[in-house]
């Protein structure tokens, strides 16, 4: 306990409480320093007073194609890596998120395993795909992977775990909620990947193969193909860490965008955001926005790790919840976080680049996943999800009383309208949806209402 020392006896409490549950001396680590940035004066904190706009920054437009060589030279040395940690609960699912299905027989997972099968094809690379999984989602995702047997790499696993640790209380002793125990715990953020990384041994098993980079992603954002124009830039200026950017729309007003401080650049996610700032929203102000599409180079982790277990250093991010999500009268507790892209601000040479809004097509809620249901994209047999909209998708809003939970989404809309030739939908009350409708141009319907099969609207 001597290193813990100089931490208040709450805190040495959660770290006592995290080392009885195994962890790992890197988790520890990671663990420690957030709790000792807790403590800092505004803590998770990012003031819009401290920060300045980012200036143009790399495009992926600008990229040459590499000739054929060298793009199978990178990929055959890139690992595909997918956040599937989540549950979906936020849409009333029970199960992993990725196997929600976004076209006829066809969920998140099965998408991505076309997307790697296809530009293995194309390249004649290795480009193993990875899952970074919760105890929720590992079994059922890894289940449906055995329907692509050549997916499966000989050496390298499907799979690692993320992390967790304890929630805390505003004291920041280790909360405790004997009613159920496993509630205790969660994920520390998506920023845990460099970590669990190590921690698992994927890192060292990667590495022992040959493979330097890693393309991370969100299972949820299905324009995240592995792009060789990018690896061969990675390869080609030795650049550690790359973060891929949208320029920002009014719908990215709640997203994380890039930023100076003190000449370096940063990730601010709202989380971070003080009370009474109103600086993060201003997408005019700050041009660049996170898509959570994140290249990173394996050895540099590794060079990282070995001079500190709890590397990259991240920014903490606060989230402030109770112990049960589904009670709010549970006890309040704080949540210790960090972002993986928040790595920019602390990797010497990281970069950011400009990407296409091809490349950048989450499904966050209903709303977004009756556009991908519909005809504004179709899936080809490469996994990719061609647009058949002229300029920009269209813009759904849906009710959430009647919409937000997928059992009423289904039971309204059981048969995804024509949204190809549709500007914006704006659904307001109950309505319920028949097959072969077409949505045209701007449309806003008032429920309660059936829109009758074959309806042109």
């Amino acid at each position: 306990m001597s290193s813990d020392a100089h931490l208040s006896d709450h805190f040495a409490e959660t770290l006592s409480k995290m080392r009885s549950a195994g962890a790992h001396a890197m988790e520890l680590a990671a663990l420690r320093r957030r709790l000792e940035q807790l403590s800092e004066p505004g803590a998770g904190e990012l003031p819009g007073n401290e920060l300045e706009p980012l200036d143009d920054i790399s495009r992926l437009v600008d990229l040459p194609e590499p000739d054929a060589a060298e793009a199978r030279r990178v990929l055959d040395r890139t690992a595909v890596l997918k956040l599937n940690g989540g549950l979906g609960t936020s849409m009333g699912l029970t199960g992993p998120k990725s196997l929600l299905e976004i076209k006829p027989g066809k969920s998140f997972l099965d998408v991505i395993a076309m997307q790697v099968l296809s530009t293995r094809e194309k390249y004649g690379a290795r480009l193993p795909l990875i899952l970074m999984n919760s105890a929720g989602t590992r079994e059922p995702s890894l289940e449906l992977l055995k329907k692509y047997p050549d997916l499966a790499d000989d050496v390298i696993p499907a799979d690692f775990l993320q992390g967790r640790e304890p929630k805390i209380t505003a004291d920041g002793r280790p909360a405790e909620w004997p009613a159920n125990p496993e509630l205790e715990w969660c994920p520390p953020g998506h920023g845990d990947i460099y970590v669990a990384l190590a921690v698992s041994g994927m890192l060292e098993t990667l590495l022992a193969e040959g493979i330097r980079w890693c393309f991370v992603s969100n299972a949820d954002n299905l324009g995240a193909l592995p792009d060789a124009r990018i690896a061969a830039w990675l390869a080609r200026e030795n650049i550690p860490f790359a973060m891929e950017t949208v320029l920002g729309t009014a719908a990215d007003r709640k997203g994380g965008h890039l930023a100076r401080r003190a000449g370096r650049i940063v990730l601010r996610e709202s989380a971070q955001v003080p009370d009474g700032d109103d600086s993060f929203g201003d997408v005019a102000k700050w041009r660049f926005f996170n898509t959570n599409n994140i290249w990173f180079d394996l050895e540099r982790l590794k060079a990282l790790q070995d001079a500190d277990p709890a590397a990259p250093l991240l920014p903490l991010i606060v989230n402030r919840k109770t112990v049960d999500p589904a009670d709010s009268s549970s006890t309040p507790v704080i949540q210790l976080e960090t972002a993986m892209g928040a790595a920019i601000g602390s990797v010497e040479g990281a970069r950011a680049i400009e990407i296409p809004r091809t490349r950048f097509a989450p499904v966050k809620t209903t709303d977004d996943l009756l556009v991908v249901r519909s005809d504004a994209y179709v899936l080809d047999d490469g996994g990719e999800m061609i647009p058949e909209f002229t300029t920009t998708p269209p813009v759904v809003s849906l009710s959430k009383e009647f919409y937000k939970l997928l059992p009423d989404f289904d039971a309204r809309i059981p048969s995804a309208p024509s949204l190809k030739e549709c500007t914006s939908l704006a659904v307001d009350g109950d309505v319920t949806f028949g097959s072969n409708v077409v949505v045209r141009g701007d449309v806003k319907i008032t429920g309660p209402k059936t829109v009758p099969d074959g309806e042109v609207l």
